[in-house]
């Protein structure tokens, strides 16, 4: 495909005559998935990573950015491998003017910047095993050579840097007010190198941030990007997941509930009714990263009791049957199955600094940290559903009959109860950003303490919230 005949992008993605979510489009998405099958492989194997001398092996350098790095790879190619990278992008955003080459496919865009990620990931956590260790000498002095090898400046850095030269921000902006977003796009955006990379670099941010901890600055990374079948993210099914993975997981992490639900029964459903179409080498990671959905599902449903898909909730009761419904009850039984769906579930967080060597008693392990504060949240809700379910039988009833029942002390039920209460009301989505929404009454239940005395009442705007959450889920398909 030459750079000067590509077509006009709408949202990062090629054009399509249809203008809404109907069974054509979903026959478009389709098209583009066996598409996929087709280019995956197409590459040449046996293509090297050597430093870019200039265009002539520039397509070779591409090609090879975009093959995944053997898992048994030794420390010393790695590095190389980031060697690599750094010359590919230095060449791509610091020569004179414009790369002008042909590019193959916005499939090929994405695996360039998910094989980036990955391998900074994957070094990190290989870094840090290495650190807690404290066994291989000879590794923890290569390591100690190459501090900033993989480094999370670095990765940041290439990230923003295509972002800022494509334009692409600015193009993704004005096409939502109704723009020519070409009209933005300078001498390197109208180039689909630049294009293509932007785009799929502000979807590696979400996820990057997400690695890193920092969920709410994860999700306004897509303020320019809207989340529908549109984008050129959704033409792409590893990107497609991935997006959506990672805004639930973060919305989870936020304790919005009702909007992770919303993002992960939607890709969700979207799996099932395409997966006739992944036979191919990603079918097992798709098959892997649905399950991980699925116990974020069954944990967000036990903080926020929603009514489900059928066909989510099915699927969910044969994967996780037993441990949604302990988690569904509470109390202490229930935290150790959290944590373990909390474990499989959740991406591989990795620190922002390297490890200190010297001293690995100091090291905090990034999932253990975040693993912590996941459960501080789940010790303060785990008897609310206990709670809910007494509540839910009186209009009115006193605070030391109530603790009576779950044979706890008054005042630390009264501290449930507040909690419980705050928990209740939880910010929901409707227009704009991703972080913006409305505050709501996320329960069908409401309760007001006056004294000793729970009063006790259906929460209106918790059942409107229900009726809201099916109706845009029946619209989006």
């Amino acid at each position: 495909m030459s750079v000067r005949n590509v077509p006009t992008y709408q949202q990062g993605a090629p054009e399509r005559a249809p203008a809404d979510d109907s069974d054509v489009e979903e026959e478009a998405l389709a098209n583009d998935y066996r598409e996929q099958v087709q280019y995956e492989g197409g590459y040449d194997d046996e293509l090297e990573r050597v430093p870019s001398s200039g265009p002539q092996d520039l397509q070779a350098q591409l090609a090879a950015a975009a093959q995944p790095l053997e898992y048994q790879a030794t420390l010393e190619t790695k590095i190389a491998s980031y060697d690599s990278y750094c010359n590919l992008f230095h060449f791509i955003l610091n020569s004179d003017g414009p790369v002008d080459i042909d590019v193959p496919s916005y499939f090929w865009a994405w695996e360039v910047i998910d094989e980036f990620i990955y391998q900074f990931n994957s070094f990190c956590s290989h870094r840090q095993r290495v650190a807690f260790k404290a066994d291989n000498e000879e590794e923890i002095m290569v390591l100690r050579e190459n501090p900033n090898t993989w480094g999370c400046y670095s990765v940041l850095n290439v990230l923003y840097s295509l972002i800022q030269r494509s334009q692409i921000s600015e193009q993704l902006a004005a096409r939502k007010r109704g723009e020519d977003g070409a009209l933005y796009a300078g001498e390197y955006g109208n180039r689909p190198l630049y294009q293509m990379l932007g785009y799929f670099s502000i979807v590696g941010l979400l996820r990057v941030h997400c690695l890193l901890g920092d969920f709410s600055l994860a999700i306004k990374t897509l303020d320019d990007i809207e989340l529908n079948k549109k984008a050129m993210f959704a033409r792409v099914m590893a990107a497609h997941f991935s997006t959506y993975y990672y805004v639930g997981f973060s919305y989870m992490m936020m304790h919005r509930y009702a909007d992770a639900i919303r993002m992960f029964t939607h890709i969700l459903i979207y799996i099932s009714r395409t997966k006739n179409f992944q036979k191919n080498a990603q079918y097992d990671a798709i098959t892997k990263k649905a399950d991980q959905m699925y116990a974020l599902v069954a944990i967000c449903v036990a903080f926020h009791p929603t009514r489900l898909d059928d066909t989510i909730h099915t699927a969910l009761r044969e994967k996780y049957g037993e441990q949604f419904a302990k988690m569904q009850r509470g109390g202490p039984e229930a935290l150790p199955v959290f944590e373990e769906l909390f474990r499989s579930a959740c991406p591989r967080f990795i620190s922002p600094t390297p490890p200190d060597f010297d001293n690995p008693h100091l090291n905090v392990d990034p999932v253990e940290h975040h693993l912590a504060i996941f459960m501080e949240e789940v010790k303060n809700n785990m008897y609310s559903p206990m709670v809910r379910s007494y509540l839910k039988l009186y209009t009115t009833m006193d605070l030391t009959k109530l603790a009576g029942f779950l044979e706890v002390d008054p005042e630390t039920l009264r501290g449930w109860l507040l909690v419980n209460k705050q928990r209740s009301r939880q910010v929901r989505h409707t227009e704009g950003g991703l972080l913006d929404g409305e505050v709501v009454n996320s329960s069908d239940l409401d309760y007001a303490m006056e004294g000793d005395l729970i009063h006790v009442s259906e929460a209106k705007v918790g059942r409107r919230l229900v009726d809201w959450y099916l109706r845009n889920l029946a619209r989006t398909y």
